[in-house]
């Protein structure tokens, strides 16, 4: 997966509170086992609306979503994160994440920022009054800069951090195991009938 350091971009506000996994991806177009392609589906029936904010080409090109409390809530479903990568967007902040959404965020470099309520409404309203303007999300200082220069730290675990930084997926961990993977299969290799001719 991509590395998470830094990224400067156009922040999408989302004005919304308990924004379902339904609703980031909808269930229609969960026929595919493949992580691309879900990006032109990303809040579906939303974006049927002119208004709706990515459909505003102020934001054209965003890499940050700034959303009210309990972003990702609903299914498990691993294609939110997934559309949400899809489409473009490298950070998604607001005062609190669902878990297990959050989880399927760090497994492929979509860095979830949890910042308190009232930081998050500032970014909301300055991102609202000037469209298209520009956030920084730091993973290597641990802080957002609002587009007013004011400067927001976040905490996030060390593994997960470093995982991040270092763009190591969970392929990538094992892959780092494989003389110690290796080294245990030939130990536990025992005499017996070849299955070599049935391979």
């Amino acid at each position: 997966m991509q590395a998470f350091t830094s990224v400067t971009g156009v922040a999408v506000p989302l004005d919304r509170a308990d924004v379902d996994t339904d609703q980031i991806i909808p269930k229609q177009f969960l026929k595919r086992i493949e992580r691309t392609g879900f990006g032109e589906f990303l809040f579906y029936d939303w974006r049927k609306d002119d208004d709706f904010p990515l459909n505003r080409p102020e934001y054209a090109g965003a890499q940050i979503l700034v959303a009210e409390r309990n972003f990702g809530c609903g299914s498990s479903r691993e294609h939110a994160p997934w559309a949400l990568e899809d489409y473009g967007f490298r950070a998604v902040i607001a005062p609190s994440l669902a878990d297990i959404f959050r989880t399927n965020c760090t497994k492929i470099g979509l860095l979830p920022v949890v910042l308190p309520e009232d930081q998050v409404r500032a970014l909301i309203d300055q991102t609202t009054a000037v469209p298209g303007a520009s956030v920084t999300v730091d993973l290597a200082a641990n802080e957002v800069v609002a587009p007013d220069g004011q400067r927001f730290p976040f905490q996030i675990e060390p593994d997960v951090r470093e995982r991040l930084l270092n763009g190591w997926d969970d392929i990538s961990l094992t892959l780092a195991d494989d003389s110690a993977i290796t080294e245990y299969e030939q130990a536990r290799e025992r005499s017996g009938p070849s299955t070599a001719q049935f391979a």
